[in-house]
């Protein structure tokens, strides 16, 4: 081939005849785009009539394997230019918003919030520079929930990120079996039990999670047994956890809650105590979405010995709760009744509990005496939510070391 182009006019004729049924190929595309630059310029293919073009096209197809429309292509490309150069494709790629450092900071988020949905990551965005006043947050802020989900997915975000046992119910007569109806006031907790596991020889700890119906304020407790003794002071110091007047109480039929010595303990706080109704699942189903959205997230299914509950429960009272209420946005519902009566509800609002509670109207008469909304929202402003989540997992980190060392 490289001494193909010294070829006369005539010669290629005899060859193209001669070799009727012969047909080259090359896989090199720089090689044979110079030999064919060599053999248009050898035989002055621009000098030549329409016969002699046609035979060195002819010639040029045997020599390459090129199909006649890309030999008419690149001979075009050399009448132009002067030359047949190898064009380098560069794909069409659409500028890139968000860097490197945000995919990273992204992540940082996650790993300090366990990953919460695209919406309520979002907002905790939203809030790092509207609120906090963070610009490293400023990208980020305006994401949208289906690209957000886009750098999840990507390399970077995943190279910086390195038994359930229900409760048996008893019928007993105490509380009655309805659904609360709290009116749009804050007041009202759905209560639940989750168990941290059983071994042959001991028991696991048990968790309280209380979520109030409107705000979504959340307060968990731990408790080595659930048995009335070791319950009352758990569920006492909960209650005095939130900001706001306790008005409603309710629970599925589980004993832990259904006995007297709660029922005692309600009475004299002057709180409705309520229990789910049967085949009615969505009484309680508040709480039980936060009990694997919230518990079970942070601290697993694998089983703690209920040795470690007091100091589960300081961490719930000193960093989890104040994160969950303060820090963490979640999905509030909008009910809307069309003309048939018909009920949807549609969860596009993310904001954190004190931001639900701030939202009402007068929302300072709704809570305990001694407390003003100021004093909430001081404690709030002592961090960022990022920073609050960081210092949430801190602690989740010493608390877990500790529980390992003594396992």
């Amino acid at each position: 081939m490289h001494k193909a182009e010294k070829l006369s006019l005539e010669g290629m004729g005899l060859f193209v005849e001669a070799s009727e049924e012969i047909r080259f190929e090359s896989k090199n595309r720089e090689q044979v785009y110079g030999w064919l630059e060599r053999v248009l310029v050898e035989q002055e293919y621009a000098f030549q009539g329409k016969a002699a073009r046609g035979l060195v096209r002819r010639y040029i197809e045997k020599m390459t394997g090129l199909s006649r429309a890309q030999v008419t292509r690149l001979i075009a490309r050399y009448t132009a230019t002067g030359g047949v150069k190898l064009t380098v494709y560069r794909r069409q790629r659409f500028p890139e918003r968000f860097t490197r450092a945000d995919i990273e900071l992204l992540a940082a988020v996650d790993e300090a919030h366990e990953t919460l949905s695209g919406p309520a990551t979002r907002r905790v965005l939203e809030r790092e520079v509207q609120v906090y006043g963070k610009q490293e947050y400023a990208r980020l802020a305006g994401i949208s929930v289906a690209h957000l989900y886009n750098l999840r997915k990507s390399q970077r975000y995943h190279e910086r990120r390195l038994h359930y046992v229900k409760t048996r119910p008893t019928t007993v007569s105490i509380g009655e079996r309805r659904k609360p109806d709290p009116q749009g006031q804050p007041g009202y907790l759905r209560l639940d039990t989750v168990h941290q596991g059983d071994q042959p020889e001991a028991k696991g700890v048990f968790h309280i999670n209380a979520v109030d119906e409107v705000l979504q304020w959340q307060i968990v407790g731990a408790t080595p047994r659930i048995s009335e003794a070791y319950l009352k002071p758990v569920l006492e110091a909960m209650l005095r956890q939130f900001p706001f007047r306790i008005q409603g109480f309710h629970t599925d039929n589980g004993s832990e809650f259904i006995n007297r010595t709660v029922a005692e303990l309600l009475n004299k706080l002057l709180i409705e105590q309520t229990k789910s109704r049967p085949r009615q699942s969505g009484d309680n189903g508040l709480v039980e979405t936060k009990n694997g959205a919230v518990i079970r997230k942070h601290i697993g299914y694998g089983y703690i010995d209920a040795g470690h509950a007091d100091r589960i429960n300081d961490f719930y009272r000193e960093y989890l709760n104040p994160y969950l209420n303060y820090h963490r946005p979640c999905a509030q519902a909008d009910v809307e009744i069309d003309e048939r009566g018909r009920k949807r509800v549609r969860y596009k609002r993310y904001q954190t509990p004190l931001e639900t509670l701030l939202a009402l109207d007068e929302p300072a008469q709704y809570l305990r005496q001694g407390l003003s909304i100021n004093a909430l929202k001081r404690i709030a402003g002592a961090l960022s939510d990022t920073d609050a989540a960081r210092r949430m997992q801190q602690a989740k980190s010493k608390l877990f070391e500790r529980l390992r060392l003594t396992a």
